[in-house]
């Protein structure tokens, strides 16, 4: 699933294979920008902003997309098979002398100008893999309405950006309260928000996400995925409810230990 740390990856790779280099195919495949040519223009650089991702080239345009649940982009070297799903969940191709980059399954796509970036991104929250990283204003963010339900609060991206429905899972096992749990009881917010940091910059460079140490690595997480598992600390059987977290239409699975995690249990 993708989170911050599967952006950045796929940002830091798309830049690696397309910066500086001039397009010599572009192929957006969808209606509003059938007609986009970007051909003849550098890319500049490929950077993300939270789940976002911002494929900057000259002429001061922005092409802009987000993963969401199964969106992904793949790199290719020129002649090589391409490989990330059937040719009609593309939607995206841009590629120069030496590489391509394929966007698969991209439910949003948007091209607009470098300097109007704000209209997708500016709503964001502080960025733990951002260069601008401000754990402070992130607390005072999660704060600012006390009686929210944690879990709802940290996948709120005016909140924090990157934070997704694995990091829910665990950071609040990590934090040994339950998701339920209103952000204003929460023990130690600093200590959740340097653990959420600390474990995104952890898995920024792979795409297999990891939050349990070398001595438990039974899992390679505490609890997400894990329904009617034993905990690795306790034993007792991992739970699992369904839509109780996330937008309206978007509700995620939530993950938790009932005897580990302190706190409220999920709404009837």
């Amino acid at each position: 699933m993708p989170e911050g740390d599967t952006v950045w990856l796929t940002a830091r790779r798309l830049d690696d294979a397309l910066r500086g280099r001039t397009l010599v195919r572009c192929d957006l495949r969808v209606p509003r920008l059938a007609t986009v040519d970007l051909r003849g223009r550098a890319v500049r650089e490929v950077v993300a902003r939270g789940k976002h991702l911002l494929t900057r080239v000259e002429g001061g345009l922005t092409l802009h997309s987000h993963l969401r649940m199964d969106g992904a982009w793949r790199v290719f070297d020129i002649g090589e098979r391409w490989r990330g799903g059937p040719g009609h969940q593309i939607r995206a191709i841009l590629g120069n002398d030496q590489r391509i980059a394929v966007g698969y399954r991209l439910p949003v796509l948007d091209l607009l100008r470098t300097d109007q970036e704000r209209r997708v991104v500016g709503h964001l929250g502080p960025d733990p893999l951002g260069p601008d990283w401000d754990r402070e204003e992130a607390l005072r963010r999660l704060r600012s309405q006390p009686e929210r339900p944690l879990g709802d609060a940290l996948l709120d991206q005016r909140n924090l950006a990157g934070v997704g429905n694995v990091y829910l899972a665990e950071l609040c096992f990590l934090a040994r309260v339950t998701p339920w749990l209103p952000v204003g009881e929460l023990p130690d917010a600093e200590a959740m928000l340097t653990t959420a940091q600390r474990l995104l910059t952890a898995n920024r460079e792979r795409f297999d996400r990891t939050t349990t140490p070398p001595a438990e690595r039974r899992s390679r997480l505490y609890v997400y995925g894990r329904a009617g598992r034993p905990c690795l600390r306790c034993g007792t059987p991992v739970r699992v409810t369904a839509d109780t977290h996330g937008e309206p239409g978007r509700e995620r699975p939530t993950y938790w230990c009932p005897r580990c995690q302190l706190g409220p249990p999920p709404p009837r």
